[in-house]
């Protein structure tokens, strides 16, 4: 049975700032729900206060702004793995969210709920960090945006403070020659990470890398950017050598822990491998693009 709680359901946003702003950190965001309740039932978590915010219509959107993405904390997933807009204008984002779980689970959980969960296993950190976001959040003293690269401070922790709401993420359209993929390994399909790596690639007009970047999955208590393998592809051509030699700088440079299922060794070896896959895949797009 899980531990009684006190439960609002507030009705706007400014609500539930309020709310916050009075009980901070004996308070839980109840989005989705689809990571809080397990954890709830299981008395993982012990929250006072439960505040249910799937009344609040207005952070439930999609829109594009001067060239990024806006999409509501409360979207849920199952509309962006729908949504015209984000397959035209971030299909990194759409195809991630086709590895999320199952139906069911899409049509709860939302955007916010996984950013502010902050899993390292989920597919959603990872993509916040490849992109570059932003992510917003809402107090009674304003407004923040916080940078990916700095939102996610730990397992599970995240930089949003007792009193702050997540209320929108902010993704750069990506660009129309660039070219990407998101290589997962999981148990079963639907299953979080076991190890994944997201590549972005584009080339020069001498077939040359001009940007690169991979972002890693499940591999330490954060997404993490492999810098040092990212930053060698730079100016190099799409080589297979070159691509096994990126690969196996992303294996030493990511921070895995052994668990139930598998060692960190064998994390590493498949980061090597996801890593090159993505860049394969990423490198085909590149060059249909």
């Amino acid at each position: 049975m899980a531990p009684g709680f006190e439960y609002f359901r507030p009705e706007s946003t400014a609500s539930a700032v309020q709310l916050l702003a009075q009980f901070g950190g004996d308070a839980k965001i109840l989005a989705g729900g689809q990571s809080l309740m397990p954890l709830i039932n299981m008395r993982l978590a012990w929250p006072a206060v439960l505040i249910d915010i799937n009344r609040i219509g207005e952070l439930a959107f999609v829109r594009e702004q001067d060239g990024w993405l806006v999409i509501g904390a409360m979207t849920r997933h199952a509309v962006l793995e729908r949504s015209e807009v984000v397959g035209r204008r971030n299909p990194l984002l759409a195809y991630a969210t086709s590895l999320i779980a199952h139906p069911t689970i899409r049509a709860r959980a939302t955007l916010g709920g996984s950013m502010a969960h902050a899993d390292p296993a989920a597919e959603y950190p990872s993509v916040a960090l490849a992109m570059g976001a932003e992510l917003v959040a809402l107090s009674q003293r304003g407004e923040r945006r916080i940078a990916a690269a700095t939102f996610f401070k730990g397992l599970l922790t995240t930089d949003l403070g007792e009193d702050e709401l997540l209320v929108e993420v902010r993704l750069p359209e990506q660009p129309a020659d660039e070219g990407w993929a998101y290589a997962e390994l999981a148990t079963r399909p639907g299953d979080y990470a076991t190890v994944g790596v997201i590549a972005r690639l584009s080339l020069s007009g001498d077939g040359r890398c001009r940007t690169a970047s991979l972002t890693c999955t499940a591999v330490g208590a954060t997404p993490l950017t492999a810098r040092k393998a990212s930053a060698m592809l730079i100016g190099e051509l799409p080589t297979h050598a070159n691509f096994d030699a990126a690969a196996a700088l992303a294996a030493e440079e990511v921070t895995p822990d052994s668990d139930a299922l598998t060692s960190a060794s064998y994390k590493r070896a498949m980061t090597r491998v996801m890593t090159r896959r993505a860049l394969e895949a990423a490198l085909r797009r590149a060059q249909n693009s």
